[in-house]
């Protein structure tokens, strides 16, 4: 079968760092998957990977069942911890939604991408930012913008690198209700990089634990055990706790 995402003793070294070492992950189409693990475990070194961005070193990653760098850009989105834009730039949020979907900045935006802009702004919970300049967007702002930008095109697979940064609690909880939406409507899959145990645990249906090699994988109760982020993170959980209702020992 195709998986919406499979590497094959998947190793990246830069340089002479070793970013990620025999990964093999077998993710099926349709999950929302949690990706967490500490800084540095090669968590964005994979999403890179698997956009098509890096080649690896070693070993093997498919994406949609095709290499990443097969993938029509279409089937693909993708949502950046660190923003590049330009805020000072003279643009209005849905200009930046449609250049998702052309690849390129939009100069004239017609009635049929103006209307795609709209809809993916309203489908991410943003309808009243559709003519907001990008300049005085708040950091959550611009995040829901990213995410309208990602879904714009109906992508296969969305890609997500700490969303939630920047982003406050209710406008965090309401971005992951907007992901279940779309995944539950399109059967599209969701990838998205956390170091938030409690959005894994009660958003994701996987959940993948990494430190340039593989931990575990599978369902968020069976890896988010005090037994698997010691070895991820070399202490317990228990200062995460809380989001479990607990107080002390793992799952």
């Amino acid at each position: 079968m195709a998986y919406a995402i499979e590497t094959q003793r998947l190793t990246v070294r830069l340089g002479a760092f070793t970013a990620l070492e025999d990964l093999t992950l077998q993710l099926n189409e349709g999950e929302f998957i949690a990706l967490l693990g500490p800084n540095g475990a090669g968590k964005s070194t994979l999403l890179r990977v698997l956009l098509g961005l890096v080649r690896p070193t070693a070993g093997t990653a498919r994406v949609l069942g095709k290499p990443p760098a097969s993938v029509p850009a279409s089937e693909i989105g993708y949502v950046p911890q660190v923003k590049t834009l330009d805020r000072s730039f003279p643009a209005v949020s849905c200009e930046l939604v449609a250049s998702g979907r052309t690849r390129r900045w939009p100069w004239r935006l017609g009635g049929c991408a103006h209307g795609m802009a709209e809809d993916a702004l309203r489908a991410a919970g943003a309808a009243h930012l559709t003519h907001r300049s990008v300049s005085v967007l708040s950091s959550g702002e611009l995040q829901r913008v990213y995410l309208a930008r990602a879904m714009a095109r109906q992508p296969r697979l969305i890609l997500l690198d700490e969303p939630a940064a920047g982003v406050d609690v209710a406008g965090e909880a309401d971005m992951h209700h907007v992901l279940e939406d779309y995944r539950r409507d399109t059967g599209a899959t969701v990838l998205m990089v956390t170091h938030d145990l409690d959005t894994a645990f009660h958003h994701a249906s996987c959940a993948i634990l990494l430190n340039r090699r593989l931990i575990t994988c599978g369902a968020p109760n069976a890896v988010l055990t005090d037994e698997h982020l010691r070895s991820a993170f070399g202490h317990s959980g228990h200062a995460h706790m809380m989001w479990r209702g607990g107080g002390g020992g793992g799952a």
